[in-house]
């Protein structure tokens, strides 16, 4: 594939095609974009921007500070990036408005009791309240299937602790540090009920969780851009950064096919795989994608035009 599309072009298509539409619909979609290293700054800021306007989460990962072959990694890099508290309480605000409580005047992102806001707001006591959001929340959070069910349990402990003591004391932290990576010992948050590790067997779940609580929050959906380049350098540059050895680049692009695959498991999802020319090398000795033809053959399009590049193709290259 040898023809280009500029940045601002293969952007607007992406706006106009996905996160103006299809994304925001509940739809996802994994592309891969070639791009130099020179564009990739106006690549990232031009889709936090769009992000912001719209309503998205923007996500940005990259392979030389992670390790982009081990899908806890890429959850726990996605979880370092969100607000969980702020999610908590927008869902919080969002069923009590369900139930038909006035909370236009409440703001998710304020850090004090959301749930003793709404009450004054609506001149009730903080008790009957509670009593009337517990019930909803075991209804759409604690049994929701589309969640796994470890992340549904944490969901609706970090809902219920935003009812926070009078002293300001916060009791999450025990899950948010599960959730982020900083303390995976299952043992910290056994008393949460909570019994399932995030690792390399359940991670996948816990990404496909994470991207529909977003939307349940009220977000648009979630773009994330993953930057994979320096799995694709087949030397060690030894510059302090990861290194992939073969087998490391052939993971990571098995779990890249595997989301290719499972595309309609991420709820509202684009995922931009950010990458360098040498992907597309072929040879043996390379870290391209032709070492993996599993990937190889869902991401290159079997016709190509000479001349016109096809702005919405699952790969293409950025000038």
């Amino acid at each position: 594939m040898s023809n280009t599309i500029t940045l601002q072009d293969w952007l607007q298509n992406i706006d106009g095609e996905y996160l103006s539409s299809f994304i925001g619909q509940g739809g996802a979609s994994i592309k891969f974009a070639v791009t130099p290293e020179e564009l990739k700054p106006g690549l990232y800021e031009a889709v936090d921007d769009r992000c912001r306007e719209s309503g998205y989460i923007f996500s940005k990962l990259d392979a030389g500070a992670m390790r982009a072959h081990m899908p806890q990694d890429l959850f726990f890099g996605l979880a370092r990036q969100i607000d969980w508290r702020l999610l908590a309480r927008r869902v919080v605000l969002r069923l009590a408005a369900e139930k038909g409580y006035a909370v236009e005047r409440v703001d998710a992102g304020t850090s004090g009791n959301v749930f003793a806001a709404i009450a004054d707001a609506n001149a009730i006591e903080l008790q009957f309240l509670l009593r009337e959001i517990r019930p909803e929340l075991q209804n759409h959070v604690s049994k929701n299937r589309q969640m796994a069910k470890d992340f549904r349990v944490a969901m609706t402990h970090l809902s219920l602790m935003e009812n926070t003591r009078d002293s300001g004391e916060y009791d999450g932290e025990p899950v948010l540090e599960w959730l982020t990576g900083v303390n995976t010992r299952i043992g910290s948050v056994r008393p949460f009920s909570i019994y399932t590790g995030i690792n390399r067997t359940t991670a996948r779940y816990f990404i496909e969780s994470a991207l529909h609580w977003v939307r349940f929050a009220g977000y648009t959906g979630t773009v994330i851009l993953l930057d994979n380049s320096r799995v694709t350098l087949a030397r060690n540059p030894k510059d302090g950064q990861r290194y992939y050895t073969r087998a490391m680049a052939m993971d990571h692009y098995e779990l890249l096919r595997e989301f290719v695959d499972d595309i309609d498991r991420l709820s509202g999802t684009l995922l931009v795989v950010v990458t360098s020319p040498e992907f597309l090398d072929e040879s043996a000795a390379s870290r391209g994608y032709g070492i993996y033809q599993a990937l190889r053959t869902r991401v290159m399009d079997d016709v190509r035009d000479k001349n016109l590049v096809n702005p919405v193709a699952s790969l293409v290259r950025l000038s």
